[in-house]
């Protein structure tokens, strides 16, 4: 076991209190839509996100390529969105496998989030020879592949209107929407007014231990509830999940400045330990990368290091990836960066 965890904070234990609400959690059978604890969640999602309705479905994956299938007019057009996006390069076989899905993507630079310039280039259909038909645009809020940036708030609105004059929906994988609206200053529902749909997830920051959620219209969702069950994601007594899914949602948003504050540390002290490896500006929120190739030392190895003091992390993209959670507390910080010390102290004097 590592003694601080920073490999995702999808690591999380439920808290406490979670664990007794799931232990006495009223229940029914989610297949036939009669766990009323479920339906709870699914209800509060709605109220706090301003969409007509929600469906809870046990994994982030799931929920997006519910979404992505469902807004498709058929197998062979085409999905736009940047090229790190979760669903164009972790998810892209399974858009492929289960949907028929191709992307249509551009690099939008250092940012990672789609831009209403780029968003038009990519729906733009002025070509008569073109056989790429675009049918969905979709968005990333915070954006992991880039280090957890945030898309403002208006400049999501100005891409809805691209998208609403080339006549396609949007969808916002927003796995982690919540920080991205605490770091921006805005309320969830002020970024899922501007999409036809969106998932997020409640078992990464808000701390929960399994489940994203799919919000859209009712229609949409009664589609989605199918698709579920074709997917594979049909589940009985769910509301033993669906507990933990309340509490997080309820608890969790409050308490992730603390994240983003802890994050801005690490990243602080990296630089301060690893010069030349990050720039903390750029940490906007939970994620912290670090690209320690910049400084003459191997990510692989530094990961292996890191792991044999106890701290966890991940390789992601050629660089060391951290994430702050509910479970690292100030303490967990101190022993990370301790350990990244004694790693670089270690390295010295070898040398």
């Amino acid at each position: 076991m590592y003694r601080v965890d920073l490999r995702s904070d999808t690591v999380t234990k439920p808290s406490e209190a979670m664990r007794r609400a799931m232990a006495a959690a009223e229940v029914g059978d989610d297949w036939f839509g009669d766990d009323p604890t479920v339906n709870r969640l699914q209800e509060r999602a709605a109220e706090v996100t301003g969409k007509e309705a929600a469906l809870y479905v046990p994994t982030g994956t799931m929920a997006n390529q519910i979404c992505l299938s469902m807004h498709l007019r058929g197998v062979g057009h085409f999905v736009a969105a940047t090229p790190g996006a979760h669903v164009a390069s972790t998810e892209v076989m399974s858009s492929a496998a289960l949907s028929g899905i191709s992307f249509r993507t551009a690099d939008p630079g250092p940012s990672g989030w789609m831009t209403a310039d780029l968003a038009r280039r990519l729906l733009a259909d002025d070509d008569p020879y073109e056989v790429e038909v675009v049918d969905l645009l979709c968005v990333e809020n915070t954006v992991g592949h880039a280090g957890g940036t945030v898309m403002p708030l208006e400049e999501l609105r100005a891409i809805r209107r691209v998208a609403d004059a080339a006549g396609a929906p949007v969808h916002l994988d927003g796995a982690r929407i919540f920080n991205a609206a605490v770091a921006a200053g805005v309320e969830v529902a002020d970024y899922a007014r501007e999409v036809d749909t969106l998932m997020f997830c409640v078992s990464k920051g808000l701390g929960a231990p399994i489940g994203s959620i799919v919000c859209g219209s009712r229609e949409q969702i009664r589609e989605a509830r199918r698709r579920r069950i074709l997917f594979g994601g049909a589940w009985r007594q769910a509301g033993i999940l669906a507990a933990a899914g309340l509490i997080a949602l309820e608890e969790g948003p409050k308490r992730l400045h603390e994240d983003h504050a802890r994050a801005g540390r690490l990243a602080a002290g990296v630089a301060e330990i690893l010069p030349g490896s990050i720039d903390p500006g750029s940490v906007e929120t939970n994620i912290v990368y670090v690209d320690t190739e910049a400084v003459g030392r191997s990510p692989l190895e530094v990961l292996r290091r890191l792991a044999d003091l106890g701290v966890g992390a991940t390789y992601v993209e050629g660089k060391v990836r951290m994430l702050t959670h509910v479970d690292v507390d100030d303490e967990g910080l101190d022993l990370a960066l301790s350990a990244l010390r004694s790693l670089v102290a270690g390295a010295t004097d070898e040398g």
